[in-house]
């Protein structure tokens, strides 16, 4: 990865090439603008719900009304809520742990049954892993992943939470952006998240950051303003597989899903926009550098 000397991500330590034969197929990125296709469910106080995936995870974005309850029986893992400032107010309910979360915060449900209520018209926000088969059998985009990316890293748990599973709610107000951190990051067993903070102009079209990952998806989940995600294609032996750069404009609420090994920089052009960063599985090399909120609860594997 390269970045401008005076983005905090330079000091990132450059992770080992990934082992795939440069003839592999570079799988093309997934665009979805949520609101502009046809609700995957529709819950009884008419909450509208769109689910999307990647090659790890599962999200589901909700236009949430007051009184809807999400189920989950049996949860294989656990997963987490994403609050931000347009979010509803819930409340979680997880074995014998019930937590009511009304402001921006990330919010862990552990494995087994778990509700959550919406209390107030909103924004619900819910990730998994793509251990929960039946929403990612449901994704709008579930036939991009029939067959496994190979090139994208597998799924391989970290290590279980400090303590064991159980209901956790980290509010970002604990954490505010802060100078020589990058975003709010938080990880669980199997995924990361990164809140990048509110911009209240577009961005600077003069200091981007075009950079790459050699074996991990980024889903780039944009919630306020409008984003244009740029994207490089790599060549390889193959011309006739060879893609065209992508500089393509998306409003939000929406993901761009942008796949390993391209570059890739995401640019808000809107007056005041918000992006949320996901990976899956967590990403060791933000993990070294000491950015994860939640560490001490959520222990790196050896090595990391």
């Amino acid at each position: 990865m390269t970045y401008a000397k005076d983005d905090i991500r330079s000091a990132l330590a450059t992770a080992p090439a990934a082992k795939v034969d440069v003839s592999t197929p570079i799988r093309p990125s997934q665009w979805i603008e949520f609101t502009t296709e046809k609700p995957t469910e529709t819950g009884t106080h008419g909450s509208r719900t769109w689910i999307a995936r990647a090659a790890n995870l599962v999200l589901a974005y909700t236009e949430a009304k007051a009184g809807d309850v999400f189920e989950r029986t049996g949860q294989p893992d656990e997963y987490a809520v994403l609050m931000y400032s347009d979010s509803a107010p819930i409340t979680v309910t997880a074995g014998d742990a019930t937590e009511t979360v009304a402001e921006e915060a990330f919010v862990v449900v552990p494995p087994g049954d778990s509700t959550v209520r919406v209390d107030a018209d909103g924004v619900l926000i819910r990730l998994f892993s793509d251990v929960a088969t039946d929403l990612a059998e449901a994704a709008l985009n579930a036939s991009a992943y029939a067959e496994p990316d190979p090139r994208a890293a597998p799924l391989n748990p970290w290590p279980d939470p400090v303590g064991g599973f159980r209901l956790r709610v980290y509010r970002l107000a604990a954490t505010p952006i802060a100078e020589g951190r990058f975003g709010r990051i938080f990880r669980t067993t199997n995924l990361m998240v990164n809140f990048l903070a509110e911009e209240s102009k577009p961005r600077d079209p003069l200091k981007l950051s075009p950079h790459h990952h050699d074996d991990f998806e980024q889903i780039s989940l944009a919630v306020k303003g409008r984003f244009k995600h740029h994207i490089r294609y790599p060549w390889g032996p193959d011309s006739t597989s060879w893609r065209d750069d992508e500089h393509a404009e998306i409003a939000t609420p929406s993901i761009c899903v942008i796949p390993p090994p391209t570059v890739h920089t995401t640019q808000g052009v809107g007056d005041h926009q918000q992006l949320i960063d996901i990976f899956g599985p967590p990403r060791a090399d933000f993990s070294a550098q000491g950015w994860v909120l939640n560490a001490t609860d959520y222990p790196a594997p050896e090595g990391v």
